[in-house]
This record gives structure tokens, sequence and C-alpha cells, in this order.
């Protein structure tokens, strides 16, 4: 009996068994490939950055190198820098450096690529880099030589050590701090000395792209647990009773109050207001939306009245999207005959009845506490209609203050129309003629 059972069940054993060698030799293969496709991928990525910030170097110094009336090399360097640090901060970004304190090389080299893009897009034939400029240009060719002989000390040590990123995210991820890696310290030290360098004068339209909002800087006191209630209770109609407040971010530079409300079950209001002035950010109902019934044109009217009765007067709806059963409408605050497109809101509605069932007005908020003169344009409507390429057809003209790629608020005359089969809208200055902006306007949907 046993002679018989061993000898049918030894040969299925004996599969099973191989089908598991088997099995785990394949998967080894495959992680093993993984992790090979990684690795060169990662050296890939690596070697091609210290080649970029070598490249970066070299274009400075040959922009540096030219007469200072050589507007056209100006631009053709400045174009390179701006392409070889974007090419740079895609390399950076394929390295495995999220848990490696990198952010001052990678904002360093953010600054330059909008420095140099912003410099070279401009008429350098009536507006040359200034001194200052200039100045930077020496500061920036010193410190990415600085950098890139930091970076090819690194990539000497993984030639001749034959050094694996692999082991280096290992090295990054592992509790313990002391574990000691070439790649990790040759990138922290990049880092460090990144940080030590002193903070150059980028001018007016480069900082603003990095300035930081903080509530701190809007206008109000200091508002209450007790007043965001009150305004709480005033914007959703709800009784104090029913809304529970809290504090957020006490201490930093984003102080502010959530204001909740529970409706019923499936049903939640959530606000934010400001903690300086009690500014409502913005407005949640999660209510759940029905089937849609309600048109385009039935739910920009909701919109508007729901803004109006709220307060906010004078918004204009500027697009309109849809999402499933839900509308998104965006407004821009009006002044007098201009569209001022920096004041800003989101609108959502929920397409079952057309009530708003959310809205975000950061934007709005910030951009609000400035008094804004609305300045005289140069060009009349039918000087500027004159900048349009001939094939377009225009179906509504109107005034637009809007930030330009330098970030400057610039007043301009805004075209809709069509050309090439699609909608756009073109912004021509109202001083210069030159196109600011072009914006093409997706339909809602297929269907329509």
């Amino acid at each position: 009996m046993y002679k018989r059972l061993s000898s049918v069940m030894f040969p299925i054993f004996a599969v099973l068994l191989i089908g598991a060698l088997v099995w785990g030799y394949q998967e080894n293969q495959e992680k093993n490939a993984i992790l090979i496709k990684a690795e060169n991928q990662y050296q890939r990525a690596f070697h091609d950055l210290s080649f970029h910030m070598d490249k970066l170097h070299s274009e400075i110094g040959n922009t540096l190198a030219v007469h200072a009336t050589s507007q056209g090399m100006h631009r053709k360097g400045l174009m390179n820098v701006w392409r070889l640090t974007s090419e740079a901060q895609n390399e950076i970004n394929q390295l495995p450096l999220t848990m490696l304190p990198f952010s001052e090389t990678e904002e360093f080299l953010s600054r330059i690529s909008n420095f140099a893009y912003q410099a070279s897009m401009r008429d350098l034939t009536n507006e040359p880099l200034s001194e200052k400029e200039m100045g930077n240009l020496k500061k920036l060719y010193a410190n990415s030589s600085e950098i890139t002989k930091n970076l090819q000390d690194v990539q000497q040590k993984v030639i001749s050590d034959r050094l694996r990123w692999m082991d280096a995210e290992s090295a990054m991820a592992t509790e313990e701090q002391t574990m000691d890696n070439t790649i990790v310290d040759g990138f922290r030290t990049v880092n460090k000395k990144v940080q030590e360098y002193p903070e150059l004068d980028w001018g007016p339209s480069v900082s603003s792209i990095y300035a930081k909002r903080s509530v701190k800087k809007l206008d109000g006191l200091p508002m209450t647990k007790e007043q965001i209630q009150t305004k709480a209770a005033k914007f959703s109609n709800a009784e104090h009773g029913k809304i529970q407040i809290q504090e957020n971010g006490k201490g930093t530079d984003w102080e502010s109050y959530t204001a909740t409300i529970d409706q019923s079950k499936d049903s939640k209001l959530s606000m934010d207001f400001t903690r300086n002035g009690g500014l409502l950010i913005s407005y949640s109902d999660t209510r759940p939306i029905g089937t849609k019934k309600v048109t385009r044109k039935e739910a920009m009217a909701k919109a508007d009245h729901f803004l109006s009765n709220k307060g906010y007067k004078d918004m204009k709806a500027v697009n309109y999207d849809e999402f499933g059963n839900l509308g998104n409408l965006t407004y821009v605050r009006k002044q007098g005959d201009t569209l001022i497109y920096p004041e800003k809101m989101s609108v959502r509605v929920g397409l079952d009845n057309g009530d708003v069932t959310g809205f975000q007005a950061s934007d709005f908020v910030y951009e609000h506490q400035k008094k804004r003169e609305i300045p005289k344009a140069t060009l009349t409507v039918e000087q500027a209609r004159k900048k349009l390429n001939p094939e377009f057809k225009e179906s509504y003209a109107r005034k637009s203050l809007i930030k330009n790629d330098y970030s400057k608020e610039v007043l301009c005359y805004e075209f809709g129309g069509r050309i090439n089969g699609a909608k756009y809208k073109i912004y021509i200055n109202a001083d210069t003629g030159m196109e600011e902006a072009v914006e093409e306007i997706k339909p809602v949907n297929e269907t329509t």
C-alpha cells in the first residue's frame, strides 16, 4: 500500500517542486531585468545631467564673451541657457532624489531658467541686458562651474568604482543616518554649496513667480472663532449652533479657519476663511448630484445670481466647462469696461438643479486687495484689430487686464473668434500692438 501510494505521490511532488523552482527562477529573472532597466535609466539621467550642466556653464560663458551690444548673440545664448536648464531639471526629476534634500539646487536651476527665458523673450534691441543682469550672469558662470565640477567628481567615482544608483536609493531609504554612499554624499555637497550662494536680484518679473502668498499680508484684523462662525452662518443661512470651527496653521503664514456644517448623512457644507479679515477662500457642498437636467444657459444664470446674492458684484463669466453632471465656470471682476483677469474665481454648479455646489476664490481674495487704476489704451480697437491674422473670424472684442509672461499686468484688447476650425482668444497689447497671449477655447464636450 505504501509503495503504491509513494509511486503515485512522488511524481506529483516532483512536478510541483520543479514547477516552483522554474516559477521562482522566472520571477527572479524578471525582477533582475526590472532592476537592470531602472539602473540603466538612473545612470543615463545622471550622466546627461552632468553633461548638460557642463554645457550650461559653457553657454553662460559664451553669452558673456560677446560685446554688450550683440543683442542677437545674447538672445541666442539666453535661449540656450533656458533650454539646458530645462534639460537639467528634467534629468533631476528622473533620479531617485525624493528622499534627499536637493530642493535648493532645483530652485536655483528654476530661477536661472525663468531669468534666461524672460530676458531672451523681450526686445533686446530696445531693452538690452542691464549691468545688473550681466553681473548676475557672471555670478551664475562661477556658480555653474562649481556645480559642474562637483557633479563631475561624483561621475568619475561612479565610473571608476562602478557605483550603482540602486545602492544609493537603498541608502536614502534606510533609517541609518550614518550609512555612507558616495552618490548621496556628492549630491548633498552640491545642495549645501548652492544654499551658501548669495541671493541674486533676479528682478521683479522673476521674483514675482516665487513670491509666496501669506494671509499676514492681507488687510483686516485677525478674526476670532466666534466672528468666523457668524460669517459662516450669514453665508450659508445656517444656525450658529450647527457650525463647527477649526483653526488651521496657527503661527504660520497660512493661518485660516474651516467652518463645517453637517446637513445630512450624505451632505456637508465646508467653508475656508482667512484669519486676517475673515475673507472666504473656498466653499463646498458635498450633496449627491443627480441626473443632468439643467442647460448651460440656466447653469450660468444660477451661478450669476449666487455670486450677486453673496456680495460678489461686477463678476463676469469668461469660461464654461462640464465634467459629468457638474458645470464649472470661471469668473473675473469687471471694472468699468475692462475685465480684470487676475481677480478670478471658479464656481461649480450641480447640473441636476443648477445650485452652486462650491467655489474657489483664493486668487480673487489676494488680488482684490490691490487698488487698480486702469491705464488708458494707446491704440484704438480698430488699430489693434489690424494686428490679427487676416483669416481670424472675430466674434467679439473687449478690454482685458492680464498678466503677461513677465508677470506684469498689461492692458489688452481681447478678441474672440475662429481660425483653423477652432475657437481662440487672442490678447493684443493696447499700447504696443504685440500679441501677449493666445488661448484655445476647447469645446464643452464632443457633442456641442
